[in-house]
């Protein structure tokens, strides 16, 4: 849960949001994701067992429509937020601060990861260029053809049209993930991790 959500906090907005409308619980999930700008989302068992500490609290009640509970604010509710009201306009601030603050770490992941996937992009390059070089080239002038009679790869070997294939691919792939912008900070953290891995392997490959 993001910290701006500690103690209790996230109670009285799911108070604030029911007082909006009645609403399942996917709605809230998904209004708290819209309101992060996506950065942020709770997860279901983050939101259904604070609505039902809040209906044995009186707080709200539930209906059942189409096979889920519709919650709906009471009046012992509705006065709670009247109540907190300058604890509400608090939160609110803060989680307007709070997505700032997120959004603009999350365009330094997305610029870093744009990075990454730009060197990756030149070693992949690089190693099928090398690669080629090294399969096209001819054999020293002492080296014997291999005893077998097996050809050597050419220009036109199935493995290295897969290879471009793959290559191509794949940086098409994740340019598109980075550029949707959809990834949460921990995607972005972890698919950095995994191009920095994947280009260390292909760089001890070619040792």
């Amino acid at each position: 849960m993001t910290a701006v959500f500690s103690h209790g906090r996230l109670r009285l907005y799911l108070l604030k949001l029911l007082d909006d409308g009645p609403k399942h619980g996917y709605e809230l999930i998904r209004l708290l994701e819209d309101r992060f700008l996506g950065l942020y989302a709770p997860s279901a068992g983050t939101i259904y067992p604070r609505l039902q500490r809040l209906e044995v609290e009186g707080l709200v009640s539930h209906t059942a429509a189409g096979g889920r509970k519709v919650y709906e604010i009471t009046e012992a509710g509705r006065a709670e937020l009247r109540q907190r009201a300058d604890e509400l306009a608090t939160l609110e601030s803060d989680i307007t601060a709070s997505v700032e603050d997120l959004s603009a770490l999350a365009g330094e992941i997305r610029t870093e990861v744009r990075g990454s996937v730009r060197d990756l992009k030149r070693e992949l390059r690089e190693a099928a260029r090398q690669t080629r070089q090294a399969r096209w080239a001819p054999p020293p002038a002492t080296t014997r053809p291999p005893s077998n009679g097996a050809p050597r790869p050419t220009a036109e070997s199935p493995l290295l049209a897969e290879f471009d294939q793959r290559l191509a691919a794949f940086t098409v792939e994740v340019g598109a993930l980075v550029r949707a912008g959809r990834l949460t900070d921990t995607q972005l953290r972890t698919a950095i991790r995994l191009l920095d891995g994947a280009l260390e392997g292909l760089r001890r490959l070619l040792r």
